[in-house]
């Protein structure tokens, strides 16, 4: 691990020329723009400004930090256009999903704006005359590392419940979008008291830099397994608190009793809904065997059409498409059969079509590990129970999704799936304000909803009782 307070990232020191990231558009191979990638000085400097600061905004008061947390989100909703843009440009997001990914950021720098002033500690009962509660308190210095894959709304929800509970931020974006990243920052910096939040631009010589510092108290990260694995590893030598939400291999398992056609919908919205490129996305399909035979014609024909309709975005680069296709590569020679997709298009970009497996089987890659790409692979089972014992097998537990109509089935769902989020009829269902605790190689800690508060601060108990006499 490099220390930032020895200036050290990976053994590259100040006098070292400094590194830099170039990004092409996944959708044509146009370069989007190069950045240099944060020094060793910087890091430091970050560090020092958000230790710097952490006492003052520490004790703002809790309602002006909301407030500036709505002007923050004022902010990126006035640049909501440019933002989206970029994100388009850097990860091939479609141009409708980009800007809704930038507009739910804004929704969720809004809710933590107005949950933040009222997250509270709880009152004790103790004796009649002493009293007892606890008071929630900012952790410190909050370092925050987050994906391409929606840049903004998954930023936009670490960075709010950090501020809002009075922590300082240094923020780490994907090297895959350091452009839509950086901007943001400077958005969000320009309404908040200098050195409260910082933006880096760096690959994982600067994530290991900064989660191996010991002036870090919390890290929150968003992405692979391995490399929430490196920063479990890092914080249990330094003591941060880690909240992370890594890979996952979501599991979709399909009742006899539901509609075929209906069912091929909700696989291909779960499947190739930004190109498979969502933590939540369903990575296996586990279909009875009484509809398999209909619900894999219906799946074949919502690819095609997501292919035909220009509604697929392309991978965010060539290298995650290699990596996609080679899993799809290694199943079809063990066996499975593509009835659509498989083969990667000629042209500039990195889009990589809708690919339906039947026949896969479990020993396959593309149903163990996650693919990050529009694959749908499918295994025929004899019955729901070998569905479910199916879907619960593998290290991640991220979330699953059942289509059943039967309520005996849920309830065996329920209790068998060690999964952080259980969907029923929806693969991308859920309530306002939810939350969830991934379980395995998914990570730890709530990310998101109003449990994140929660993770952003630590609790004293206070009590008080009268002098004696």
């Amino acid at each position: 691990m490099s220390d930032a307070r020895n200036g050290s990232l990976d053994g590259r020191t100040d006098a070292d020329p400094l590194p830099t990231i170039s990004v092409v558009d996944p959708r044509d191979g146009t370069p989007v723009g190069t950045l240099p990638c944060a020094a060793p000085a910087q890091v430091r400097a970050a560090i020092t400004a958000a230790l710097s600061s952490a006492r003052t905004w520490s004790r703002t008061e809790p309602e002006r930090r909301g407030a500036l947390l709505h002007e923050a989100a004022d902010a990126v909703e006035q640049h909501a256009e440019e933002l989206a843009e970029l994100t388009t440009r850097e990860t091939g997001k479609l141009a409708d999903d980009a800007l809704g990914g930038v507009r739910a950021g804004v929704g969720t720098l809004r809710q933590y704006a107005e949950l933040g002033p009222v997250h509270r500690g709880h009152s004790l009962r103790g004796g009649v005359l002493a009293a007892d509660w606890t008071v929630p308190e900012p952790r410190g210095l909050v370092v925050a590392l987050t994906p391409w894959n929606d840049p903004i709304a998954v930023a936009a929800g670490l960075l709010g419940a950090a501020l809002v509970t009075g922590n300082t931020v240094i923020h780490k974006p994907s090297e895959r979008c350091p452009h839509v990243g950086r901007r943001l920052g400077e958005v969000l910096a320009g309404v908040l008291p200098e050195g409260v939040l910082t933006t880096l631009v760096g690959g994982p010589d600067v994530g290991r830099a900064l989660s191996s510092s010991p002036d870090v108290d919390v890290i929150a990260h968003v992405g692979s397994s391995a490399t929430g694995h490196a920063i479990a590893r890092a914080a249990a030598e330094t003591g941060a608190h880690v909240v992370r939400e890594n890979g996952g291999n979501d599991p979709l398992v399909i009742d006899d009793d539901v509609d075929p056609t209906w069912a091929a919908a909700q696989a291909a919205l779960g499947a190739f809904a930004n190109a498979g490129q969502i933590c939540t996305s369903v990575e296996r399909i586990y279909v009875h065997q009484a509809i398999a035979a209909p619900f894999l014609t219906a799946l074949t024909e919502e690819a095609a059409r997501r292919d035909r309709d220009g509604a697929l975005a392309p991978l965010v680069d060539r290298r995650l498409r290699r990596a996609v296709h080679e899993q799809v590569t290694q199943a079809l020679e063990a066996g499975a059969v593509a009835l659509t997709g498989a083969v990667v298009p000629e042209g500039p970009g990195a889009a990589y079509p809708a690919t339906v497996l039947r026949d896969c089987t479990a020993e396959m890659t593309v149903m163990r590990e996650e693919t990050f790409g529009p694959v749908a692979p499918v295994q025929i089972v004899e019955s729901f129970a070998e569905g479910l014992r199916r879907a619960g097998e593998g290290r991640y537990g991220l979330a699953a999704t059942v289509l059943t109509g039967r309520l005996a089935h849920t309830q065996q769902a329920l209790a068998d799936l060690s999964v952080g989020t259980l969907k029923v009829n929806n693969v991308f269902g859920g309530a306002p304000g939810g939350s969830a605790q991934p379980r395995g190689d998914s990570g730890d800690g709530f990310g998101y909803g109003p449990e994140l508060l929660d993770e952003m601060t630590r609790v004293k108990v206070v009590h008080v009782e009268m002098p004696a006499g």
